[in-house]
């Protein structure tokens, strides 16, 4: 196991193209209200180093609502979303020319790339992210990417910028992720309680079931461990290990050291359209289905048809991704449904041949195709 451990912590410090995350706590100060220059510029001189090295770094950094809580006179982080949005406006600039001073030091430029999730869930708005990331590293910028909390509605919200970093690392084809928190390791229980041990490496989900994992662990972040096991979960499907540390420990670790936690990823990975349709978009609604018809797209592979639905729910539009659901509520998988919400209720439980016959060949197609499908 130390071998294993050894070799993927080799593996993400040599990366050539690295995604790296940093969450708010480690970028504020403790009580939110501004940047910790010192925190952002030692962050900043291991990353510029490895760029000057040849290295290729992508930097997903939260901190825009944190740094923005000082200049509006809040005394903590805003729940409201309209007040998240105005803080964001403000603490933006502030941390985008923060990083830009730190990294042109070392004679580096730096891009800011601001994301929501529907960028993510809209193909054409995945693949034009992808093309802009791809020609900032050639050109030799750093991008520094961020969740666009000025103009994210709650629906469309990544929620924390661990996600968004997983995908980030898909997106780009990373050789590793790295994600920075104020907690050194994922530990087998609350790390505060005596007793608590580090967990220094993890293969598979199932060993994360002796794990205690806590929820959100500041008052100026929106992730928590939870986010960050699920962010590793998702670029271990891409076949991206993640090391999981806290900022001052990162020169060690990309050095190889025996810190934090490193994630191995899956032994066998999807095509990248099936990850993300999985783990980029969010469903616009969900279709319940039969037994028969979960057998066929668990069991068989099927395509799925309109005989097989027996209820659905949400407002979506031909193309939207979806949720397919077993009668008992649970979500098998996720789709892209080629009908409208306001179509398919007359079209469930028949056979496509009777909708062809009666209202026209147009009718004789699938409600998911399995192309354009996903088991969860």
């Amino acid at each position: 196991m130390e071998d294993t451990a050894a070799g993927l912590r080799r593996s993400v410090g040599e990366a050539h193209r690295l995604v790296v995350k940093v969450g708010s706590s480690s970028l504020t100060s403790p009580g939110g209200g501004r940047l910790d220059e010192r925190a952002l510029t030692d962050l900043v001189d291991v990353l510029a180093a490895r760029r000057v090295a040849g290295g290729q770094v992508v930097l997903v950094s939260s901190g825009a609502i944190a740094a923005g809580i000082g200049p509006l006179g809040l005394g903590r982080r805003p729940t409201d979303l309209a007040t998240q949005q105005a803080a964001a406006s403000v603490g933006q600039g502030a941390l985008v020319a923060a990083y830009q001073a730190a990294f042109g030091r070392h004679g580096l430029t730096v891009g800011q790339v601001l994301l929501t999730a529907d960028d993510t869930t809209r193909r054409s708005h995945y693949t034009n992210a992808r093309r802009t990331l791809e020609r900032l590293l050639e050109l030799g910028i750093v991008p520094i990417v961020n969740e666009n909390d000025t103009v994210a509605t709650q629906e469309i919200r990544f929620g924390d910028n661990d996600r968004l970093a997983a995908l980030v690392a898909d997106l780009v084809g990373a050789g590793g992720l790295v994600l920075l928190t104020d907690v050194d390791a994922l530990y087998d229980g609350p790390p505060s309680r005596g007793g608590a041990r580090r967990v220094p490496l993890v293969t598979t989900s199932a060993e994360l079931d002796a794990v205690t994992i806590g929820g959100t662990g500041s008052a100026v972040g929106s992730g928590g461990m939870v986010t960050k096991v699920e962010a590793a979960g998702i670029a271990g499907g891409a076949g991206i290990p993640t090391l999981l540390t806290r900022l001052p420990d990162v020169g060690a670790a990309l050095s190889g050291a025996d810190v934090g936690t490193v994630f191995a990823p899956a032994a066998a990975t999807q095509a990248s359209r099936k990850r993300w349709l999985a783990h980029a978009t969010t469903a616009r609604g969900r279709l319940v289905l039969d037994d028969g018809a979960v057998s066929a797209l668990t069991d068989r592979r099927k395509s799925l048809l309109p005989a097989g639905i027996t209820a659905v729910s949400g407002s979506f539009a031909a193309g939207d991704p979806v949720d397919v659901c077993a009668a008992d509520g649970r979500v098998i998988a996720r789709g892209l449904v080629n009908y409208a919400s306001g179509e398919l209720p007359r079209l469930l439980g028949r056979s496509t041949r009777d909708l062809a016959r009666e209202l026209g060949p147009a009718y004789e197609r699938e409600v998911v195709h399995r192309d354009h499908l996903v088991l969860l």
